[in-house]
């Protein structure tokens, strides 16, 4: 039997068509299966072990959206994503963490770890504002010091700091107040206004 196409999935996707849905995670493209996995899941059809095998998978693409689409699967675990070779993973996967708001010390420690050493500002940035939604005290420190990381990463670090209260953490928000970027001195000043409403 031939590889249904990508069209003929994301239709399957939209018409209920769980059987076209789920040969395309078989399919040989890798481009089918990542559209197989959004199919299923919009027909609630997709498990978690498709998950677990997607976030596996040699394409890229097909990790990628399966730890995007994990983000409402909290059972579905992300430790390994959050070391994947392509950052474009990464950086998915630890947007993902914070969405599960999971507070599992390997992946606290994880998204700890890449906000202060991951060479990809994105990566850096989607784990910053993953460690604020979880809202883990261990991760006060590392938010602060990419509170002087570039503009990006560092206008989601004072957003992640909303958990978290401290001297530290008030002069942080104090000195982003006076930010050389616009949107970072907004970020800040919208912090203020919710600690003040």
């Amino acid at each position: 039997m031939s590889d249904p196409d990508r069209r003929a999935v994301v239709v399957a996707g939209h018409t209920g068509d769980v059987a076209t849905a789920r040969t395309g995670l078989e399919a040989s493209d890798g481009a089918v299966r990542s559209a197989a996995l959004g199919a299923l899941d919009r027909l609630g059809d997709l498990t978690d072990a498709d998950l677990h095998a997607a976030l596996g998978d040699p394409d890229s693409r097909v990790r990628r959206r399966a730890a995007e689409i994990a983000a409402t699967h909290p059972d579905v675990d992300l430790v390994d994503s959050l070391r994947d070779h392509d950052a474009r993973v990464v950086e998915v996967a630890a947007w993902a963490c914070g969405e599960q708001e999971s507070n599992r010390d390997e992946i606290v420690e994880s998204l700890i770890a890449l906000a202060a050493e991951a060479t990809d500002a994105l990566v850096r940035e989607a784990a910053v504002a993953s460690l604020g939604a979880i809202g883990d005290d261990r991760a006060i420190e590392v938010i602060i010091a990419a509170c002087s990381d570039k503009p990006a990463v560092r206008r989601r670090a004072v957003l992640a700091l909303a958990p978290f209260d401290g001297d530290e953490v008030e002069a942080t928000i104090d000195r982003a107040l006076g930010d050389r970027d616009w949107q970072v001195r907004q970020a800040a000043e919208d912090l203020r206004r919710a600690q003040r409403a």
